[in-house]
């Protein structure tokens, strides 16, 4: 269930999603708050769960890692033993950089990064060696838009419009708008 988040929260969300570095003096002068109400607030929304962690951003590729992949991986047995046995060892693989569980096609998505093709060989050969099967990979060409902070200020995209037969505009079925 999402946590209620006034102004003051989306401020402070906002401004760490932009920068992570910004101190908490810089965040109380941006919100209005003292430094220590700033700090507070900043400590509650890490407690409830809303900011995981505050890190860095790295250029895989300016640190060493010109390959980025895309893996979809599908198990080849659907019990709670094979599942939970794959996603430890994904866990524990360093060169997957991000994983879900996924409903659709497949099961896996995997974001992956390698030195060179023979090592991210090995990292294919062990998922397949741990039950992943039908491993799709998607080699990154470009990055077209940078992981982007949530939303969290903006209004909602409304659904599509239609004109009605009275010459006005409403919602599609299932619109928000």
């Amino acid at each position: 269930m999402p946590i209620k988040l006034d102004e003051i929260d989306i401020q402070l969300l906002s401004a760490l999603e932009a920068d992570a570095d910004r101190t908490n003096v810089e965040l109380a002068r941006l919100t209005g708050l003292s430094p220590a109400a700033t700090l507070h607030r900043v400590r509650s929304l890490k407690e409830s769960g809303v900011i995981r962690i505050i890190r860095a951003h790295v250029d895989p590729g300016l640190a060493g890692f010109p390959l980025q992949v895309w893996v979809t991986a599908a198990m080849g047995r659907h019990d709670a033993r094979s599942s939970a046995a794959f996603e430890e060892h994904v866990r524990k693989l360093p060169q997957v950089i991000a994983a879900d569980s996924i409903a659709g096609e497949t099961d896996y998505l995997l974001n992956i990064v390698a030195r060179d093709v023979a090592e991210l060989q090995r990292v294919l050969a062990s998922l397949s060696a741990r039950g992943g099967q039908r491993l799709v990979t998607y080699l990154r060409l470009a990055e077209v838009k940078p992981p982007s902070p949530l939303p969290l200020g903006v209004a909602p995209v409304p659904g599509p419009v239609r004109p009605s037969r009275r010459g006005g505009r409403r919602p599609l079925a299932g619109g928000a708008g």
